[in-house]
């Protein structure tokens, strides 16, 4: 027997005053602010990790690491049941944060470790007469990353942090696993409450598919914007 598309079942009304539509834009909603949350967490903490990492100070080195391997080596959801059930039963202050935020933190700092693998990446990839230019012109050392290394290396490694923001996006769908309602959470939920799976799940999948794409053609844009021609990664 054919199967009998009811694409009618997103006006339905949910129970509570609402429609599986508003619920699915709202569970986008929630999806698109836990990414892009965990992603700035990712680039910032990332970023630092990855210039700890080529820092002639040894200590610091060892810190980025170590932060890298013990973030890169942990799977995701195991990382993110820590943060929801462990660490709150060890720091009883944790218990008032609110799941949405300990998701961001969580999905933000392992993203941390792979943007910190690419930020060290790009900077290893400049000339080191760079840095030493930067030094001997009087610049500090946090001058000479801030004004002439990492301007150059962000360039550099836009496309792979093009990629770490799509996965951000399709990684954050582990928040359904502490009830964020998400739109992973909202397709387990819809697709039992209404029994069509196939319509619910082929139009969160859209989304997702849909969310990554602008992700990918606007920092496609910003990579040509900002391009250094001759350099890897920034065009000919």
């Amino acid at each position: 027997m054919a199967y009998t598309w009811d694409w009618q079942v997103f006006l339905q009304d949910t129970g509570d005053g609402r429609s599986y539509l508003l619920w699915l834009m709202s569970a986008w909603g929630w999806t698109l602010s836990v990414a892009v949350l965990a992603l700035l967490v990712a680039l910032v903490v990332g970023s630092l990790m990855g210039i700890f990492r080529t820092t002639p100070l040894k200590p610091l080195v060892w810190l980025g690491n170590a932060w890298t391997e013990a973030f890169r080596n942990v799977p995701l959801l195991v990382q993110l049941f820590l943060w929801y059930h462990v660490l709150p039963a060890i720091f009883r202050d944790l218990q008032s944060i609110p799941s949405f935020l300990l998701v961001v933190v969580a999905l933000g700092l392992f993203t941390s470790a792979r943007v910190a693998e690419q930020v060290r990446a790009g900077i290893q990839t400049l000339p080191k007469g760079q840095r030493y230019a930067g030094l001997a012109m009087g610049l500090t050392l946090p001058q000479t990353y801030r004004y002439v290394l990492l301007p150059m290396a962000y360039r550099i490694v836009i496309p792979p942090l093009t990629s770490e923001s799509m996965n951000i996006v399709k990684n954050s769908s582990v928040a359904f696993a502490v009830s964020i309602a998400e739109l992973t959470m909202f397709a387990i939920q819809a697709q039992e409450e209404t029994s069509r799976g196939i319509e619910i799940y082929l139009v969160v999948t859209a989304l997702y598919f849909v969310s990554a794409f602008v992700i990918n053609r606007i920092a496609l844009y910003v990579e040509e914007r900002v391009k250094v021609p001759g350099m890897i990664g920034g065009g000919t």
